[in-house]
């Protein structure tokens, strides 16, 4: 009997590191992997593009979708990789709610790190004025939730590797 399916949530704010860790342990354990941003509407993307923080009302359809995602992935056996800032209990408790096991990684660090981060960074809707807001908005996993949280200033193959282990992962 194959294991039930599981779900890695890589949480955090904007400029964590959530794409390349996903994108790293995706190639690790083979596991499918999606990117929360992808399933914003067109709205809320031109909303954060334009500086304006996202509200709950604009979140809980597009949390809703990846909830969705998620369980038909785990309908079909497969495990999955989702990045999502999931910055709120209320929305990780939405996506919690998924099939199968699900784990949250948060990737935490620095204020400044993060800004200095998010600068370099090209090609993303998401503007460094919007992190302050995050951050304010960012409620820390609570004890009772199933998850981890790693620093960010070690290397990617190191924040990887700490996951894999500390969750038990196994190579694909």
């Amino acid at each position: 009997m194959s294991p039930a399916p599981q779900h890695l949530v890589i949480m955090g704010v904007s400029g964590s590191g959530k794409t390349t860790i996903s994108t790293l342990l995706s190639e690790h354990l083979g596991w499918i992997a999606a990117e929360a941003d992808e399933f914003h509407s067109e709205a809320n993307i031109a909303k954060m593009a334009s500086g304006t923080p996202l509200t709950d009302e604009d979140r809980w359809p597009w949390l809703d979708s990846i909830r969705n995602w998620m369980d038909t992935q785990a309908e079909n056996g497969r495990s999955t990789i989702v990045t999502c800032s999931a910055l709120k209990r209320a929305y990780r408790d939405v996506l919690a709610s998924a099939s199968g096991q699900l784990h949250f990684v948060h990737l935490n660090g620095d204020a400044e790190v993060l800004r200095e981060r998010m600068k370099t960074r090209s090609g993303h809707f998401m503007p460094a004025s919007l992190l302050p807001s995050q951050i304010n908005t960012l409620e820390p996993l609570s004890e009772d939730e199933p998850g981890i949280v790693i620093d960010i200033l070690h290397s990617p193959a190191e924040i990887a590797a700490d996951i894999l282990d500390r969750l038990d992962l196994p190579a694909n």
